[in-house]
């Protein structure tokens, strides 16, 4: 299988191997010029010229030393959330004359510490996710999971990606598709922020994002500065922008929290939200349905927590949310609480 270098649609998943929401390099046989833990940072991967470490030109990704024997080299990866693997991307930036020539994808689905020994175990109770596949140096090498293991697919906990026969690699993202079990929160009817990415939220759109991405709204925690957050550019014509988040599961809204922290000079005058309930509807299909106020039309103050229930309308249950932003600005948390509904 060749890479793609066009930007494939399932980079609009989350990366489930990310350190943003929790994604480890749990373990590697080898990392002699760059640590492993590089291979998860969410920032993009950079270049110091005239850099040197101790062991040699300082790079911003894993590298091993180079192979004097048979074998290959391979770093195994603790995802940060378990979810259904549909893309990869091995992104070799900067590296050049370096780079393995190419690699391979193994999954497993595991409820305790990876040892040493399983780590470097060939296959079962590794799966093979990706075969063996030639990379381009210096490029983001996208690949789709193939149909034939998606149709296996399971909640995956670790990933082990295996460099042919050595070299570095600046970046793993593992796209896919969060899984939660909701089983014992249904029976107990607890209240859950069901747009967090943790409970598989996902932004499916946004009128603009050019200062800052959408899915910052839904990560973990709060914004630590303002390019953690979702900031339009400026407005000059009529019209306000927006964001629409499918939930994790469906559920009855009781609580939200719109978060300016760090916008000042740029906050949105107002926002309102919006609710429907369509499972499954692409974005495509969202234009068509049909949406009820959540919540009006609302002032809001910069850089500050904004939370709303009472002022919240009954919707019933619902599957997706817009937030409308009044006329731009930035937004740097949002949360949608609420029940499970009933399946």
């Amino acid at each position: 299988m060749a890479a793609d270098h066009s930007t494939p649609d399932f980079t609009a998943l989350a990366d489930l191997a990310s350190a943003r929401l929790g994604g480890r390099a749990a373990a590697a046989n080898d990392d002699f010029f760059a640590p492993r833990a590089n291979l998860l940072k969410p920032q993009p991967p950079v270049f110091i010229p005239g850099k040197f470490t101790a062991r040699g030109k300082w790079m911003d990704g894993w590298e091993s030393r180079r192979r004097r024997t048979p074998g290959h080299d391979w770093c195994v990866v603790r995802l940060g959330l378990p979810g259904i693997v549909r893309g990869i991307d091995v992104d070799t930036s900067f590296f050049t004359g370096n780079y393995p020539s190419h690699c391979s994808i193994d999954a497993l689905a595991a409820n305790r510490a990876v040892t040493q020994e399983l780590a470097a175990q060939e296959g079962a109770p590794w799966t093979l996710l990706l075969p063996r596949a030639p990379l381009t140096g210096n490029s983001h090498n996208y690949f789709p999971i193939p149909a034939a293991a998606q149709a296996a697919a399971q909640p995956w906990t670790h990933l082990r990606l295996n460099i042919f026969p050595d070299g570095g690699v600046a970046r793993l993202r593992a796209y896919g598709d969060v899984v939660v079990d909701w089983s014992a929160s249904r029976r107990a009817k607890a209240l859950h922020d069901l747009a967090s990415i943790a409970s598989g939220g996902l932004v499916l759109g946004a009128s603009d994002m050019h200062f800052g991405a959408r899915d910052n709204m839904i990560m973990p925690g709060r914004a630590k500065n303002m390019g953690d957050g979702w900031e339009t550019r400026r407005r000059r014509g009529p019209g306000h922008d927006w964001a629409i988040v499918r939930l994790g599961a469906a559920g009855v809204i009781s609580r939200v929290e719109i978060d300016t922290n760090h916008f000042k000079g740029n906050y949105p005058d107002s926002a309102s939200i919006e609710a429907c309930f369509a499972p499954g509807a692409t974005l495509e299909e969202l234009r068509g349905a049909s949406w009820v106020e959540l919540l009006a039309q609302t002032i809001l103050k910069a850089h500050h927590r904004h939370f709303f229930a009472r002022e919240l309308q009954k919707t019933g249950p619902a599957s997706h949310v817009r937030l409308n932003i009044f006329p731009d600005g930035g937004v740097s948390r949002f949360r949608v609480h609420g029940i499970l509904a009933t399946p």
